[in-house]
């Protein structure tokens, strides 16, 4: 009897050992398969999107930054000409370009002497810190905090001279300069202001005549490089001349009080 019903509870019960369905798991697998393959592809579609808008954000707004320090010794000295005595410079302002991968492309420094490069500003911020912890020790007030609240005032006034451009160009309605173009024309005042701190070490009447040629200098080299390159020219000051003039007058005036400013030791 047991082994009747247990015939019959195999018989009338579910099988042991039942059969997979083949079509089943062929359609499951299909479809897995299709998600899959969809999913990977609108993900691969996501991150090249997301880098082609990173990549062209980074380039707009930092650009290359090897490109800022293609230079020589010929650039530097003719560089810090223009920069210190900008009423000698008879060449143009606008930057020289060249077709490169079908697009036209700006040439970098060493070919061009109106380009902006990094390698100046840098070695200018560095002698000013340099003089200025020289003159501490001049003046016998030479301490780390000294010279730590010097190298911030830099810092903080380069800061200022970016944020002062930026804004400029916003008003003007130029504010698609890359970031690092504008970081490099602020820091050129460095170049005189250094000079000035130097010469008021040996001779500080000299001082007076020097610190305010140098503004005037900064200020015009400053004016030139806003109205003719990062404006794009002519055509684009020509809209707005009243305005535009106030303007790039108000960027010359304020060097007076920032460079002044900068080159007072602290401490």
């Amino acid at each position: 009897m047991a082994a009747m019903n247990s015939d019959l509870g195999g018989l009338g019960g579910r099988p042991a050992n039942p059969q997979a369905n083949p079509f089943g798991t062929a359609l499951h697998g299909a479809g897995s398969g299709l998600i899959r393959t969809g999913l990977e592809a609108y993900g691969g579609r996501i991150i090249d999107s997301s880098s082609e808008f990173m990549q062209s954000n980074i380039t707009q707004y930092l650009s290359n930054p090897q490109y800022y320090f293609q230079v020589n010794s010929q650039y530097v000295r003719n560089k810090l000409k223009v920069i210190l005595f900008p009423f000698l410079h008879r060449g143009h302002w606008t930057r020289i370009t060249e077709p490169v991968g079908g697009r036209l492309s700006y040439k970098p420094p060493v070919q061009d002497i109106n380009a902006p490069d990094l390698y100046i500003p840098l070695m200018a911020f560095g002698t000013y810190i340099i003089v200025a912890g020289y003159a501490l020790g001049v003046l016998g007030r030479f301490t780390p905090e000294a010279l730590t609240l010097q190298f911030s005032k830099g810092i903080l006034g380069w800061f200022l001279q970016v944020m002062l451009i930026k804004g400029l160009l916003y008003s003007l309605g130029s504010s698609e300069a890359p970031l690092l173009d504008v970081v490099a024309y602020a820091g050129y005042g460095f170049a005189g202001t250094s000079l000035a701190m130097l010469a008021r070490i040996f001779w500080s009447y000299l001082y007076y005549f020097i610190m305010p040629w140098f503004c005037i200098c900064t200020g015009v080299f400053l004016v030139k490089t806003m109205k003719r390159v990062l404006l794009g020219g002519p055509r684009s000051y020509e809209r707005h001349p009243s305005r535009n003039h106030y303007f790039l007058l108000f960027l010359a005036a304020v060097q007076f009080p920032m460079l002044f400013w900068l080159s007072n030791i602290s401490g």
